[in-house]
């Protein structure tokens, strides 16, 4: 596919997520840089094709998923607490879950049910945990979830993998997951640590998307599985922070990535490729210093799409639903900096931008409801609560 840059008028603003409060959490002590709160206001820019409902409110919410045949849905928040929310009855707290390391972008990751979840009840489960002398690293563990007891509770949590090495520093943690589509690999996405180089270290898993059984062993079939235990669990590398990542219905693996300063990039992951970071860009780094472009170095996979300035790409859903036809196939982003919900094309060999709406907030999250609504998770920072938003056509 043929790379397309992206130049929208926009400002360019602080891309990442920080943040700090007083959580019964283990904190990083690395001063965090603070963000203004959310504007209230939703409007959109151009044709709104949609409604926006404001449901509920969170503290830093950052990953929401739907149990099928309940009303519920699960919700993380960074500082550590797993949420139950419902239509029409109190918010409810999960037990059992674990200690996060929260501070700059660590905490509470994602959270996703097993392809066989009406079975097992199993859910997975990503966050930031500390190690020896300040480090930290993601971990991906699963446990049932109990949501008929009165105190929803999570039991018999096992870590089925973790970020090799623990470093110093709290940020580009990634942490997203996805199953593929035939619910036998569980994909997880394992940001550099802002350590750079680890990325095309295939000794250390930092800067790469894994690829493991759903009991987080190391498939045969795995690009690298004859390059020591760490190698193995690869199935790309050379990535910075991805922080969106989803199958479209072909079986095409794409993910949503932060650049640096400049240079955000939408890839489709393909096995054993190398997307060329910290060695390629198409933005440059923060003290404004030059990266040679994706074009002077033909042997990475280049991005399908890239920003500059930057959207700071939170989420990603392949849209599947019939609320909002004209949307299907298409890669549905929400953007931090940008504040925006960006609709990108999947038009058979052509990849695109082919919307972009201000919702007046940074927005985490992006989900697709069972009824086909768009659900949005506002990102939160300071005084101001996440809002959840459910996005309905347009009457």
């Amino acid at each position: 596919m043929r790379p397309i840059l992206v130049l929208p008028l926009l400002t360019l603003v602080l891309a990442c997520s920080t943040g700090d409060n007083n959580a019964a959490t283990t904190q990083f002590t690395t001063p965090q840089t603070r963000l203004e709160s959310p504007q209230q206001a939703l409007a959109a820019s151009g044709s709104q094709p949609f409604e926006v409902t404001a449901v509920a409110d969170f503290n830093e919410p950052w990953a929401m998923t739907f149990v099928p045949g309940t009303p519920y849905a699960l919700i993380t928040e960074k500082p550590g607490a797993l949420k139950v929310w419902q239509p029409d009855g109190p918010i409810r707290d999960v037990a059992g879950v674990p200690e996060v390391a929260y501070g700059g972008q660590g905490g509470f990751g994602d959270v996703l049910l097993h392809p066989d979840y009406a079975r097992n009840k199993l859910v997975y489960l990503s966050w930031a945990e500390l190690g020896e002398g300040g480090t930290a690293g993601s971990a991906v563990g699963r446990a049932r979830l109990d949501l008929q007891a009165e105190q929803p509770s999570l039991q018999g949590l096992e870590v089925i993998w973790r970020q090799q090495p623990k470093v110093d520093g709290n940020n580009h943690f990634s942490q997203r997951l996805a199953f593929s589509p035939d619910g036998r690999y569980l994909f997880i996405t394992s940001g550099e640590r802002f350590k750079f180089i680890a990325a095309q270290n295939l000794n250390q898993n930092l800067g790469k998307v894994i690829r493991l059984t759903l009991e987080g062993g190391v498939p045969s079939d795995n690009p690298f599985s004859n390059r020591g235990q760490i190698a193995s669990q690869v199935w790309s590398y050379g990535h910075r922070n991805i922080l969106g990542l989803a199958f479209d219905g072909a079986g095409h693996l794409w993910a949503a990535e932060m650049g640096p300063r400049g240079g955000d990039e939408f890839n489709r992951v393909e096995q054993g490729s190398n997307y060329g970071w910290p060695s390629v860009s198409n933005g440059q780094h923060y003290d404004g210093s030059p990266i040679p472009a994706h074009s002077t170095r033909p042997e990475f996979n280049a991005p399908e799409v890239s920003w500059n300035p930057v959207i700071s790409p939170s989420s990603l859903v392949i849209y599947n639903g019939d609320a909002f036809p004209a949307w299907r196939g298409s890669a549905l982003i929400g953007g931090l900096s940008s504040q925006a919900l960006i609709r990108v094309a999947l038009d058979g060999t052509r990849v695109r931008e082919a919307q972009r709406w201000d919702m007046g907030a940074r927005i985490r999250e992006v989900e697709q409801g069972p009824d086909g609504a768009l659900w949005l998770l506002e990102d939160g920072q300071g005084d101001s609560q996440g809002r959840l938003l459910r996005l309905s056509p347009a009457q």
